[in-house]
């Protein structure tokens, strides 16, 4: 995909060296660049949900350790 996006291949040349239609590189590509400007707009508007979860996981560890080291100092 990215060599296509580079102008490296064509979508025919991939499409034949995939062995897959035309359409469905075309169709790729458009679902590859639909995502990429979905993820750019989310990026713009905060974390994503998997970045939340992955704050609060680290949040939870780092407490938990803290919390073992001061029983292991008693």
């Amino acid at each position: 995909m990215l060599s296509i996006l580079a102008g490296e291949m064509t979508i025919a040349e991939a499409a034949r060296r995939e062995k897959v239609s035309e359409q469905s590189i075309g169709r790729w590509k458009a679902d590859f660049l639909e995502a990429g400007k979905t993820s750019l707009a989310a990026g713009k508007n905060g974390p994503s949900t998997r970045e939340q979860q992955l704050e609060a996981e680290v949040a939870e560890l780092t407490q938990a350790l803290g919390e073992a080291a001061v029983e292991i100092r008693v």
